[in-house]
């Protein structure tokens, strides 16, 4: 085999890691827990482990790096993570330069959501286009931003935090501090949250609530149409900042896209001008939980391409 890149997905609860060819191809894969309990040098050298593990499976090719996607915002040049709720312990770390001591090979680190973002635009639904964003619905809401074919990542890392945009300036408190945010009004935590309050049930998840909705009853259904609704703003407002011609939507609540698409689609077509006259597309991202691991694999791809490190 030729040239391959490892990308990695180091989450709160899960670690993933996979050999991706250069056609954003996935040759092998492992998986596992990630045991925050046992301390930091633990969780690091789980990842070695798992990259060591992923090396011996495929046992032949030329490795042109490791990606790793990981949750929080991330100092891109240092390679330190500054901030994350699901990996406190990782605050300041040098995470780049202590695995490449360890494994002698160059590490590219990244945020997890960006690092999706990646993968739709080169190998998912975004191939057609230099400029996207993506946002991702799942326990939270996050994103990425692709400008010409590259993450944009902001003043310190900390672009694409579409969840705190606000939605209902007098709305839902928030964690980060404001509120109002589309994470509380939108997110998989939120559906269950609006169904405790209209006492649908205590303890629906997401997907119960969808199957509600499905099986039409009507307090779910207005649970999807305040989700979509507020999707619609958001977009709405992202459309008319960056005008570009692509915004996917990826993660678990897009399972209720039926339910909540309609009010969604009718909010973008109220208030984004954008939108009606420049053939803005809003679509479901393609790759599903693999979109991080294969951004994170191209990582060392792109840098190669571009003379980096």
């Amino acid at each position: 085999m030729a040239e391959y890149s490892i990308g990695v997905d180091l989450g709160g609860t899960n670690l993933r890691a996979a050999a991706v060819s250069r056609s954003g191809e996935i040759i092998e894969k492992v998986s596992g827990r990630t045991e925050l309990k046992e301390g930091r040098d633990a969780v690091i050298a789980d990842i070695v482990d798992a990259i060591g593990s992923v090396k011996r499976q495929l046992g032949h090719g030329t490795l042109a790096g490791v990606g790793i996607g990981v949750p929080g915002f991330i100092q891109i040049e240092k390679g330190i993570i500054v901030g994350s709720n699901n990996l406190p312990e990782f605050d300041g770390y040098p995470v780049r330069d202590e695995i490449e001591k360890l494994l002698g090979t160059p590490i590219f680190l990244e945020n997890d959501a960006n690092a999706a973002a990646l993968g739709e635009k080169w190998f998912g639904a975004g191939q057609s286009v230099s400029d996207l964003v993506l946002l991702t619905l799942g326990t939270g809401i996050g994103g990425g931003i692709i400008s010409g074919g590259k993450v944009l990542h902001g003043h310190l890392g900390m672009a694409g935090e579409f969840g705190h945009m606000t939605i209902v300036p007098a709305g839902n408190p928030c964690g980060c501090g404001n509120y109002g945010c589309l994470e509380k009004h939108a997110s998989a935590t939120a559906i269950s949250s609006m169904a405790r309050l209209i006492q649908l049930g205590q303890d629906l998840d997401s997907k119960a609530v969808f199957d509600l909705a499905a099986a039409g009853d009507a307090r779910a259904k207005q649970i999807f149409h305040v989700v979509g609704s507020s999707l619609g703003i958001a977009l709405a407002t992202l459309i008319n900042i960056f005008n570009f011609p692509l915004f996917l939507l990826s993660g678990g609540v897009l399972a209720a896209w039926d339910e909540f698409a309609p009010s969604m689609f009718a909010e973008v077509e109220k208030r984004s001008f954008t939108f009606r006259h420049a053939k803005t597309k809003i679509e479901k991202a393609v790759l599903g939980n693999q979109a991080g691991l294969i951004g994170a694999a191209y990582l060392p791809f792109q840098a190669l391409s571009a003379g980096g490190r």
